[in-house]
């Protein structure tokens, strides 16, 4: 590759502000080995620094808004490691493929995390950035700003990553269950029972809940079925933070953003005003709820994209008519109570008004209320507990649950 060609795909080339930074973080500097330094102080774009292998050891990064941020204990791995990971990226290790760029399975030691032989070690995702993704790398580096730092069971786990030379890689822990998409709309799939199908609600709310209830709040912004990773037990976890932002601070209502995301999931006034808060993350769930309802996109291409609230919301304003929504697939084995209870709470996180709409934690409230632990036994062992959750980065407090969105 030409020096020209190098310096296209450098990120000052593509962030001019950040010409203005000094070259203090492994994500914006050569492929060559660079110490980091403790602490840096710039208020544009995100960046990250390399961790080192003692992990009492503090390495910062910055975000838009100048909060020092610890990184943690991200693995640098290299490149050559990930390639015999994933046995050269070859094709039958290829999992998925998005705008970001493809998604391989691999293998690696559990203590070591040294790159092993397929069946040996544990099993991890590894997201491979496309060379030529302007938006890969911004989304890359959101990534490793956010699932660097923050640590729940319903966030999916990032284990390390890789920046040599050209290649930016992320490996995450791996979730045998696929998406929530692969299971509500394949219909190769066997469809998800109804309590199943109650807990990922759950989960998903709870992980929403968590990054609400930060001190600096997190804003998801791409909250979607293809998003929501299952593991083996079907446990919801949200993936895919590269649209994720900080929340308004101060005596700010929201956050002013260029409009990201998914047609169907996006809030109304987000598409309209490009304002963001954490009540945009509310309506996405609303939809999501929708999709676990009915069985139905968000979205129906085969239908002219046929707007899925739209079409439900008549049905779900009238506990009458709720269970004209209700996914087939289901062959009415559900509560038709609950149906009509997830179905008004559905009706709520919908509404056109922001200021009307439910904060995350109340929604996670009402779900836990009437889908008791009866139905699901394993809501009790999976209880949100900020309190055990420690994270100084975000400065969040042990009583996250209580404190004001």
């Amino acid at each position: 590759m030409s020096e020209t060609s190098k310096s296209k795909w450098h990120p000052f080339f593509w962030y001019p502000k950040l010409l203005k930074r000094t070259c203090n973080s492994v994500f914006f500097c050569s492929s060559e080995t660079q110490k980091p330094r403790s602490k840096t102080t710039s208020n544009d774009t995100s960046s990250s620094q390399e961790t080192t292998s003692n992990r009492s050891s503090k390495t910062t990064l910055t975000t838009s808004k100048s909060n020092e941020l610890a990184l943690g204990s991200l693995k640098s791995f290299s490149f050559n490691d990930l390639k015999n990971a994933t046995k050269n990226f070859r094709s039958g290790s290829l999992i998925g493929e998005g705008g970001f760029g493809q998604v391989f399975k691999g293998w690696i030691d559990e203590n070591t995390l040294a790159p092993t032989r397929p069946g040996a070690g544990i099993v991890v995702a590894v997201k491979k950035l496309k060379m030529e993704s302007f938006q890969g790398h911004k989304e890359w580096l959101a990534e490793v700003n956010y699932l660097g730092q923050l640590h729940h069971e319903n966030l999916v786990k990032l284990i390390g990553y890789c920046s040599e030379s050209e290649n930016r890689l992320l490996v995450y822990e791996f979730m045998p269950r696929g998406s929530l998409e692969n299971h509500l709309f394949r219909k190769s799939v066997q469809p998800i029972p109804w309590a199943t199908r109650m807990n990922i609600a759950i989960g998903v709310a709870r992980g929403l809940s968590f990054l609400h209830s930060l001190e600096t709040q997190v804003i998801y912004r791409d909250l979607k079925a293809s998003n929501i990773l299952l593991d083996s037990d079907f446990n919801a976890k949200l993936s895919d933070f590269g649209f994720a932002r900080d929340g308004p601070t101060g005596d700010k209502t929201h956050v002013s953003t260029r409009v990201v995301g998914t047609n169907g999931y996006a809030a109304p006034e987000y598409l309209a005003t490009g304002h963001l808060t954490t009540k945009s993350d509310v309506y996405s769930f609303g939809v999501v709820m929708l999709e676990l309802l009915s069985g139905r996109r968000s979205l129906e291409e085969t239908v002219g994209e046929s707007n899925l609230v739209d079409w439900a919301k008549p049905f779900i304003s009238n506990s009458g008519k709720v269970l004209r929504i209700m996914d087939t697939r289901l062959g009415g084995q559900y509560s038709k109570k609950e149906a009509q209870t997830a179905a008004t709470l559905v009706f709520q996180c919908l509404n056109m008004d922001p200021k009307i709409r439910p904060l995350m934690r109340e929604v996670l409230t009402k779900l836990e209320q009437f889908h008791s632990s009866k139905n699901n036994p394993m809501n009790q062992a999976a209880k949100l507990e900020h309190g055990a959750i420690k994270h100084t980065s975000y400065n969040h407090k042990a009583t996250a649950k209580t404190n004001s969105m």
